[in-house]
């Protein structure tokens, strides 16, 4: 089965989430596969991968609020704080969603439903380069 794989920089300018599905989609085109699965892999502990709502932005703002709640900065329990009061937390942000993705696709396309999109998550809250690595596995 043949596999294609590149990376995708992604240079976000601060927290939240920052959407990704056109770069991973020009990746798929330039597969030149038909259909089998795209996995979306980020390469670090500090922001994580999702696919959320793409068409209100309300959503996504309503999940960051939540999962910043969830999880907050100020806590004086943590110890890991080398890199500032957002470290830990946002280590534990990503453990707790996800690194990774797998999206099918078929006709060269992602299918993707109507309203989704692949997201970075940045959880830090000073701009980090990031690394995502496409690979797409298919006929």
């Amino acid at each position: 089965m043949p596999v294609y794989q590149a990376t995708l920089p992604v240079r976000p300018r601060g927290p939240g989430l920052h959407e990704i599905s056109e770069p991973v989609a020009r990746i798929l085109a330039e597969s030149k596969l038909s259909r089998g699965v795209a996995t979306v892999f980020c390469q670090h502990t500090s922001c994580s991968l999702v696919l959320m709502e793409n068409a209100d932005p309300s959503a996504r703002c309503d999940l960051e609020a939540w999962l910043d709640r969830l999880v907050r900065a100020d806590d004086p329990h943590f110890t890991h704080t080398l890199e500032g009061a957002d470290d830990m937390p946002s280590h534990i942000k990503m453990a707790l969603t996800r690194t990774s993705e797998s999206i099918p696709f078929a006709d060269g396309r992602l299918l993707l439903g109507p309203w989704q999109g692949i997201f970075l998550w940045e959880h830090r809250r000073s701009p980090h380069p990031r690394s995502v690595i496409v690979t797409v596995l298919g006929e």
